[in-house]
């Protein structure tokens, strides 16, 4: 073997077979796992691993010990070169990935198997033949003591694999392997604060009263009210999506799986004490060690000091109004949710002068992806800005529709608190035990919640809420009262899953009983002290309510326009899909199958199952990564400046080749 000295980033030619230990010296990290880059040279009959030092892209490599000139002459046209090794049929080079897994056998006897992966990129298209040339070019450079197992980079390796015999071509799929990850960053970063550690949800439901805003908690699946806290950890798999990993995300505290966490040797015996958290993306394991307690513990959490900015509400008299009739301005009078899909249905019909705006952003070497969204887009030849707008135009329009519904303002809530002289006193002792800052806060919303659930609606509201269904809503079977208030998703606080959304409604008491609850859930002792936590004052917050037609399709989830385990990934959009309610995926019921969607180059991957059985369909892949490109037009739309860069989540549900988009809002990851 050639080697340099360690202080280089140029490679070794194998001329032996590789072995782990050779593996490890090169290797750097990569979501955990060690892995190093290689390149098959097809007219040369040769094969390079890329020494991780530096951690210099293919380009670089290829371009310098290989071909011998300078990387800016090919990165130059970045896109030239990434045609040429990954969509030419007749291509010279073969690039990819080896990483290494460590998995225990389920014999019993607690021996470690280690085995390799191999990966292409996820915008390769190699063809069946290409792939298996590809392996066996890698197979033959490794000891034979190491097993090697091909892992398809995207939907379409999947397809051409199949029809290949395992003992010729031994593969793994992605989801295989990732969703026995023992570690998986969900929001890197770190922390101190008591160590906290529960085996079961029984275990925590027990000493949920004693968990402070400093304790960092080790559970098999935290839930979804727990409060604000320092940090989190699940012991099992679960969705970035779900509301708690939602939560921790806006928070911006470490969170992360870690499945053998509650098993490591020593952790129990810092139970209950202090200690520094870590979780870093590139690192094999969380980071739990002992710390010193701090000096003296302020009662109120740091986090206090920084109040969240919340634009004042009006509350003078609004009509009842269709989402269509709305536009994201209208958010201080019906809440964001409304104004969001009254900006969407606006959109449907009128455009945007924004569709292009996320890939006119330059990403070096790159100027813009323009290119990248023509290809995505089936525009062919030369195309403008003009011509790409339409485009993506005709795409949303074509595909994208919002479920017919009606926004209720503040003002109908303001106007039925006051017609009740027992609420009101019940809120004026509310605000008194928060100043007061007494244990009786979580008693009060209780009852106060209690009491807006059961006071009737005044007879003039019922009448307006039903006249406005008459006019907007008739031949609707079926209802969602949904919650939209002017306390969520902000910037420092998104309130996921904390306010109440009621289904199947059917009769106009149902649907008034719906609304009442999606009211209270505004003063839900939850809800009151992750507002106060971030300086939300109470007599700010009003409720407004979708009441909107119910959408009985079997597929539905959630996407959010980033990679959450990637802040880096400009490419993937990530999709969380249920198979029976959208709900499943927020609230954690249960597991949805997990996808990403590349919106560059194109292509998608499955990276979990979930709880089923098998993956979706090829022409529902197709539609996921249209819906994919969709909610990336849509990040450009919605975006706050002028970069683009604010990702979107987006609650939605497919019904054939239409998307039916149930709810739009900024996901903002912490920084």
């Amino acid at each position: 073997m050639k080697t340099l000295p360690r202080t280089s980033v140029i490679p070794a030619t194998l001329d032996v077979p590789l072995t782990v230990p050779t593996f490890m010296k090169l290797a750097g990290r990569l979501a955990g796992f060690p892995f190093v880059k290689v390149v098959v040279d097809l007219e040369k009959a040769e094969f390079h691993v890329i020494d991780s030092t530096g951690n210099p892209l293919h380009v670089h490599y290829i371009a310098e010990h290989i071909l011998g000139v300078p990387a800016e002459d090919l990165l130059r046209d970045i896109d030239a070169f990434n045609h040429d090794v990954y969509v030419r049929p007749d291509r010279r080079f073969l690039l990819g990935l080896l990483a290494l897994h460590r998995r225990r056998q389920d014999d019993g006897d607690g021996e470690e198997r280690v085995f390799l992966s191999l990966e292409t990129v996820e915008a390769d298209t190699m063809s069946a033949d290409m792939l298996l040339s590809f392996y066996r070019h890698v197979r033959a450079h490794l000891h034979p003591s190491v097993p090697l197992f091909l892992k398809p980079a995207n939907h379409l390796q999947e397809t051409h694999v199949a029809g290949i015999p395992e003992e010729e071509l031994p593969r793994l799929l992605a989801h295989e392997l990732l969703s026995q990850a023992p570690f998986v960053a969900l929001n890197s970063g770190t922390t101190h604060g008591r160590l906290r550690l529960f085996a079961s949800a029984a275990d925590y439901r027990a000493a949920a009263g004693s968990v402070e805003w400093h304790d960092i908690i080790v559970m098999p699946r935290v839930p979804d009210d727990v409060p604000r806290v320092s940090g989190l950890v699940n012991t099992e798999h679960t969705t970035p999506l779900s509301h708690t990993n939602v939560l921790a995300t806006g928070w911006g505290i470490p969170n992360a799986i870690q499945t053998d966490l509650l098993d490591r040797p020593g952790l129990a015996e810092l139970d209950g004490g202090w200690v520094r958290y870590e979780v870093a993306p590139d690192a094999p394991e969380v980071l739990i060690e002992a710390a010193d307690p701090p000096a003296g513990l302020d009662s109120r959490p740091p986090w206090t000091t920084e109040r969240v900015a919340l634009e004042r509400p009006e509350t003078a008299a609004a009509e009842i109004v269709p989402l269509s009739w709305l536009r994201m301005g209208d958010h201080y009078r019906y809440g964001t949710k409304a104004a969001n899909l009254g900006e969407v249905c606006h959109v449907l019909e009128h455009g945007s002068r924004r569709w292009l705006g996320f890939y006119q952003i330059p990403r070096p070497p790159r100027s813009d992806l323009l290119g990248y969204l023509a290809g995505r887009l089936g525009v062919t030849g030369p195309a403008d800005d003009a011509t790409l707008s339409a485009a993506a135009e005709r795409l949303i329009r074509q595909h994208v529709e919002v479920p017919r519904g009606i926004a209720l303002p503040f003002s109908l809530q303001r106007q039925f608190l006051e017609s009740s002289p027992r609420i009101q006193q019940t809120i004026g002792r509310l605000k008194m035990a928060l100043e007061a800052r007494t244990r009786h806060v979580e008693d009060i919303c209780a009852e106060l919640q209690q009491m807006i659930v059961e006071t009737r609606l005044p007879g003039d509201l019922l009448r307006r809420i039903d006249d406005a269904i008459v006019s907007h809503l008739s031949g609707v079977g079926q209802f969602v009262v949904r919650s939209s208030s002017n306390a969520e998703d902000l910037a420092g606080f998104s309130a996921a899953g904390v306010y109440e959304s009621v289904a199947h409604a059917r009769t106009l008491e149902s649907i008034a009983d719906g609304i009442k609850e999606v009211w209270s859930s505004l003063v839900s002792a939850r809800s009151v002290r992750l507002r106060e936590q971030a300086g939300i004052p109470l007599e700010d917050c009003y409720m407004g309510v979708i009441v909107q037609e119910w959408v009985d399709v079997p597929l539905g989830g959630v996407l959010v326009t980033c990679n959450p385990a990637d802040p880096r990934d400009f490419r993937n959009v990530y999709v969380n899909i249920s198979t029976s309610s959208v709900a499943d995926v927020v609230t954690g019921t249960a597991d949805p199958l997990q996808h990403l969607y590349n919106t560059v180059e194109g292509g998608g991957r499955t990276i979990s199952l979930g709880s089923a059985r098998s993956d979706l369909a090829p022409a529902t892949k197709d539609s996921l990564a249209r819906l994919a490109l969709i909610g990336r037009l849509l990040q450009s739309h919605f975006s706050p400046d002028y970069l683009y860069g604010v990702p979107v989540d987006i609650e939605w549900a497919l019904d054939g080749d239409r998307i039916k988009l149930l709810q739009i809002r900024p996901y903002r990851p912490a920084s």
